[in-house]
């Protein structure tokens, strides 16, 4: 009757906790970056005056939640290095990279861009996009394809790790 289950929680807390942060941190940008922009952007939200302070406070609350994720994904790679004999140096490069990309967009971009786009004469129509948010648009991207890719690739080493 007294059976003892051989199941057992085999990982270390820290590698869960990077695994589910990473889980986490990378489908909320998915969504932020696949779903929502892209919606506000087709329903005709850029068009709009408002645009550039509703965008400032979506990204400044995600910006945030952002660096909160990238500082526990820090914490628990090194962590993880102190404790683990087969740690990989690597992991340790891509969460400080994704602290740093993380930094920049919330230090940089995001203020920069909502800059450029906030309309301050309220008796002219609302312009085009200017040339320079284009650039920052790109550089927004290309962070985001860099943070994706860094990030799956130490979620995956984790995912694969006993």
């Amino acid at each position: 009757m007294n059976t003892v289950s051989s199941f057992g929680f085999k990982r270390p807390i820290w590698q869960s906790v990077v695994m589910l942060t990473l889980g986490f941190w990378l489908s909320a940008s998915l969504i932020l970056d696949w779903v929502i922009m892209p919606s506000l952007y087709i329903s005709g939200m850029m068009t709009q005056a408002s645009f550039a302070t509703a965008g400032y406070v979506i990204f400044w609350n995600f910006n945030r939640i952002e660096l909160l994720a990238a500082g526990l994904v820090l914490t628990g790679v090194l962590a993880l290095g102190k404790y683990q004999s087969n740690w990989r140096s690597g992991s340790l490069i891509l969460s400080v990279l994704l602290l740093l990309i993380t930094l920049v967009d919330t230090y940089l971009l995001t203020p920069q861009m909502s800059a450029i786009g906030l309309q301050l004469n309220l008796f002219q129509a609302a312009a085009e996009i200017p040339t320079n948010m284009n650039m920052l648009h790109g550089s927004y991207w290309l962070l985001e394809v860099i943070k994706l890719v860094a990030g799956g690739t130490l979620l995956g080493w984790y995912w694969r790790q006993q």
